[in-house]
């Protein structure tokens, strides 16, 4: 963890799967015709993966179009914090077996609207950060 003498640590994949797995909400970023969209989803950690659930609409299609995605977590505390990204392809879960895991999993929908399908995301990287919030330095 980063302190007062380094105050900006990387964070070891390992660790970074237990500070993803201690969260429930991060955020999606997606492009569509080359502009960025970021949503905000809740999200489990599955192995080496992350799932979350989605309605059919803008979300689900742009990540049709194109499958690329990034993936970021924060967390801190008043003394730091830390940051992890995942940058990976998403994909709709259709098997049969893993939709059946992925409906146990506590993926519960924010908002009243139906949200019947699991996405998937598995990275090509993971990478973490952690900062101290120390005082500016003179």
């Amino acid at each position: 963890m980063a302190d007062k003498d380094t105050p900006m640590t990387d964070i070891s994949e390992d660790t970074c799967w237990g500070y993803l797995a201690s969260q429930e909400v991060g955020r999606l970023a997606t492009a569509r015709d080359g502009q960025p969209e970021i949503f905000p989803i809740n999200f489990c950690v599955d192995g080496q993966s992350i799932v979350f659930r989605t309605a059919s609409g803008s979300k689900l299609q742009e990540l049709t179009d194109n499958a690329h995605v990034a993936f970021e977590v924060d967390g801190w505390t008043e003394d730091g914090g830390w940051s992890i990204l995942i940058k990976g392809t998403a994909e709709e879960i259709t098997s049969v077996d893993e939709l059946a895991l992925a409906e146990k999993m506590p993926l519960m929908p924010w908002v009243p609207t139906r949200k019947s399908h699991f996405v998937r995301v598995t990275p090509d990287t993971l990478s973490g950060r952690s900062f101290w919030f120390g005082p500016e330095e003179d």
